[in-house]
């Protein structure tokens, strides 16, 4: 009835039911955003992972942070795992969730804010005081029509900022990025660029890096260049709002993992086992780039049946070019068929893949294959808590747990 619904529906009815739903349920809660310093991240890729170091970053700072992001839903001392698959939730959600973070005493609120969400309307009667732009790449072209318009849906989260009543209003943006120009551009009292090439010396591989910031040489345990820039632009943003250079290098410091996000599994083996959320052709080519000097054994799909079609061949090209073994498995096919998402990811390949379709006996099977040194690189659900298939089935999942209970299993045979 929903979808039926949504397609007899005129857009521009549904475009006002959103639009109305964001302002009512910012009165009914009492635009709390206007009492937090509200920090909003957008982007294709790092929103998540820099959502947390900000978070960490006030933390270490004195704060008390509410967090909300595609990971885990934050108040304070309380956090539970997000498993709505969605980083912006409708329905009243974000301001129920500022308002519980007033009442528990927080100061500051982190939000990763999607385009997905911004063409809901559930960015708006939010009070941005900061907003930080990771990049853009191609992503949710299917949904959003073209790529211009799905970098549009990313930039009325700009336009909300220059909306926002706060003062001073801070954009952050990756000078790196071609897009970021118009970011900078906004009408807002602080504009900051950041670029790693501004920071040097800087270093990164598989098991962290370093980076230079206001004088102090900040150390990453996170892998690849793609974490310094997430850490960059927490720094950037931290900094803006008065946090000195050596606390946000001791938080950036203490920041050992992101679930789902090139987070290392470990079970007294001698290989690395990672799962990262990585799914699209980018952030897929960044995380082998993190691993380049390492033999890989990847184990991959193409998130999301039905979407994003033209990088399925894309990504397979890159898995070809960069791992030592690829096995192809099932991810979230919803009402495709999962083996014609695999085949096309094949068709990008020079070499035959292995194609193992459970994603079980895939990540198990990656394991096997690993030796001493190795890097098994497990892509595309990250913290996914389920596998969506047709008809809105939704089989319980996690990439991290059933990677630790194969390599249990895996050392008690060894």
């Amino acid at each position: 009835m929903k979808r039926f619904l949504k397609k007899v529906t005129p857009a521009f009815v549904v475009s006002a039911y959103h639009f109305a739903l964001a302002h009512i349920g910012a009165l009914r809660y009492g635009f709390p955003s206007r009492k937090l310093t509200l920090i909003a991240v957008t982007g294709t890729k790092g929103k998540s992972s820099t959502t947390e170091l900000i978070s960490a970053i006030f933390e270490e700072a004195g704060h008390a942070t509410a967090l909300l992001n595609s990971i885990r839903i934050k108040i304070g001392g309380d956090t539970a795992p997000n498993t709505m698959r969605m980083s912006m939730p409708g329905r009243f959600f974000i301001q129920r969730f500022l308002r519980n973070a007033l009442n528990k005493k927080c100061t500051v609120a982190i939000l990763e804010m999607t385009s997905e969400g911004a063409k809901q309307y559930r960015h708006r009667a939010i009070e941005f005081d900061a907003l930080v732009f990771t990049n853009l790449a191609p992503e949710h072209i299917e949904s959003h029509g073209s790529y211009e318009a799905y970098a549009n849906a990313k930039f009325e989260i700009g336009r909300q900022l220059v909306r926002s009543r706060k003062r001073p209003r801070i954009i952050v943006a990756n000078a790196d990025d071609e897009e970021s120009g118009r970011y900078l551009a906004l009408p807002v009292e602080c504009s900051l660029p950041f670029s790693l090439t501004r920071h040097l010396p800087w270093f990164a591989d598989e098991r962290g890096g370093y980076f230079t910031f206001g004088g102090t040489r900040i150390t990453m345990r996170l892998p690849g260049e793609f974490s310094l820039k997430n850490a960059l632009a927490a720094a950037t943003v931290a900094h803006a709002f008065g946090i000195a250079s050596p606390v946000i290098a001791r938080a950036l410091e203490n920041v050992a993992r992101i679930p789902g996000r090139a987070e290392r599994v470990e079970a007294g083996q001698d290989f690395a086992v990672v799962i990262d959320y990585a799914h699209t052709p980018d952030s897929l080519e960044a995380l082998y780039d993190a691993y380049k000097s390492t033999r890989k054994i990847c184990v991959m799909g193409a998130t999301g049946g039905g979407r994003d079609t033209w990088k399925r061949p894309v990504m397979g090209s890159l898995a070809d070019t960069h791992c030592d073994r690829v096995i192809l498995a099932n991810e979230d096919p919803y009402d495709e068929d999962p083996r014609a998402i695999v085949d096309a990811l094949a068709e990008g390949m020079k070499r035959a893949p292995e194609i193992i379709m459970d994603r079980r006996a895939a990540i198990r099977r990656g394991l096997e294959l690993a030796h001493t040194g190795d890097a098994v690189l497990i892509t595309g659900k990250g913290t996914d808590p389920c596998i969506c298939g047709p008809r809105g089935e939704k089989i319980p999942w996690s990439d991290a747990d059933i990677a630790r209970e194969e390599l249990t299993k895996l050392l008690r045979t060894t």
